[in-house]
């Protein structure tokens, strides 16, 4: 695979064909780079919310309606599959208990030291990001950010056109979805499906600065 044609090709969409669906079977794809995304010391402080109805989509679209935001809500409604990153808003011991029994579960400590010492060790950037560096909750949006980056290229890898989306009214969306109830707070969408005729965006040349600006080697 030439993974840099992918990354010259890819570009942010601005209209979607309402009438293409993602196939099935790409979904299932894209829902397992969602799952198997990167975080720091595997933390996965995340949960993922998918609208593909027109129903699931209309609620999501309640956040990008109004104001500054009103130009995202077309993207989200035409979009075959929107997908709501959230991110926990605690990392409690009670969760990292439970990331631990998981990992054992699934084979990752081959001893009983192993398994102490990877306790030992997360205990110690968690509690580095909740006592020193005061900022967890930025931390752990961070990760949803890795798994936002893996599901573009994924998607550019499957010919999806996708736009990531900053852009909307996370008090809305968390009302909405319900997720402060559930320890959750909304921090990115992403909008998944095809370009329509009106997506000017791909019809423009990308830019970016040269590589020796924005590339070092030591």
């Amino acid at each position: 695979m030439d993974i840099a044609r992918i990354a010259l090709t890819r570009h942010t969409c601005k209209a979607y064909d309402p009438n293409r669906k993602i196939p099935a079977e790409q979904v299932e794809q894209l829902k397992t780079l969602l799952r198997y995304s990167p975080s720091s010391i595997n933390s996965q402080p995340w949960h993922f919310i998918i609208a593909s109805s027109e129903a699931g989509k209309a609620r999501v679209a309640k956040a990008a309606q109004q104001g500054p935001y009103a130009a995202n809500g077309p993207k989200i409604l035409n979009a075959s599959h929107v997908v709501v990153f959230s991110a926990r808003t605690t990392l409690d011991e009670a969760y990292l208990a439970s990331l631990l029994a998981q990992e054992d579960a699934d084979g990752r400590y081959p001893t009983s030291e192993s398994k102490a010492a990877q306790s030992k060790g997360r205990s110690f950037y968690t509690g580095l990001h909740r006592y020193d560096f005061k900022d967890t909750q930025h931390w752990m949006e961070k990760q949803c950010y890795l798994a936002l980056g893996t599901l573009l290229l994924g998607a550019a890898a499957l010919e999806i056109d996708a736009t990531p989306i900053e852009g909307f009214d996370p008090r809305i969306l968390n009302e909405e979805l319900g997720l402060r109830e559930q320890g959750l707070t909304s921090v990115v969408i992403a909008a998944m499906g095809y370009r329509s005729a009106e997506d000017f965006n791909a019809k423009l040349p990308k830019s970016r600065f040269p590589m020796e600006r924005v590339i070092e080697e030591i």
